[in-house]
């Protein structure tokens, strides 16, 4: 019969406990109807689409009308989902990762709704030079007068506004900056690095090779999220931030490689990245 209310604290970990295997339950099925999966953990089936709605918005599944499928391995969220799950996560984290970009400093941003976060967060910021391939980014940006935009040429993605193709690359290994600053789409258990799609590898790879320092943003439904492309490894970025502690292996792997962990909370004036 449909769970009692009982205690707060009880009924959190009762939750919390029953989003975990609705999310095992999903992933190993690949698909799970909403009253398969309040017969399974003996619920109200108005009880099971409220968790389905929590765990869309924390992008650990899929909701369809009735039921929720595992997230794909082989394509991203559609944008505009993807600009909202987690707005408060992302616009922490740009926040965070913004704070730490001293004025005068050139930078690269590439595509990614967190790193729109962080492109809003730079207002305020002075003498900064930014070269992107996010038409997004460069529409943020482009109206300060403090800021000099410079938007990579190739073909515009319309679905997110990303600008890929050999023109894009090209640009982007014309510079050298300060900064990197780069989302991802996944982090795997051994701190692998995942994406989607080749040509936006290849345009991260770019932004790496030809950035001193590297920013990786991401929050922490990125963390064990598989895509279907290995983009590099988190050892070789120099700082990581994010809203919540890593699984122990990647915080083992970050130690190991001197990678600063920046956590939403942490003053990062007080510390040198």
């Amino acid at each position: 019969m449909p769970e009692s209310r009982g205690d707060a604290g009880g009924e959190g970990s009762r939750t919390q406990a029953r989003h975990q295997a609705i999310i095992a339950t999903v992933k190993r099925q690949g698909y799970a109807s909403n009253e398969e999966l309040a017969r399974l953990f003996d619920v109200a089936v108005q009880t099971i689409r409220r968790d389905i709605r929590t765990l869309d918005a924390a992008g650990e599944v899929l909701r369809h009308h009735g039921g929720a499928s595992a997230p794909s391995s082989v394509e991203n969220i559609a944008y505009p989902q993807r600009q909202i799950r987690n707005r408060g996560e992302k616009d922490a984290i740009g926040e965070l990762a913004a704070a730490a970009i001293p004025d005068g400093a050139s930078l690269f941003v590439n595509i990614g709704t967190t790193t729109e976060a962080f492109a809003r967060a730079l207002a305020g910021h002075k003498g900064l030079q930014v070269i992107t391939n996010n038409l997004h980014v460069a529409t943020l940006l482009a109206g300060s007068e403090d800021c000099r935009v410079v938007l990579t040429g190739g073909t515009v993605r319309v679905r997110d506004g990303g600008i890929l193709g050999p023109d894009s690359l090209t640009m982007l290994s014309r510079y050298r900056a300060d900064y990197g600053v780069i989302g991802i789409s996944g982090i795997d258990e051994d701190g692998t690095l995942l994406d989607y799609d080749a040509e936006e590898i290849r345009a991260s790879e770019l932004i790496r090779a030809n950035s001193r320092k590297i920013f990786l943003l991401a929050d922490h439904t990125k963390f064990g999220r598989r895509p279907l492309m290995n983009a590099g490894s988190i050892a070789g970025v120099t700082a990581f931030f994010t809203d919540r502690t890593p699984p122990a292996p990647i915080c083992e792997m970050l130690t190991a490689h001197d990678v600063a962990l920046v956590l939403v909370g942490d003053d990062v004036r007080k510390r040198t990245i």
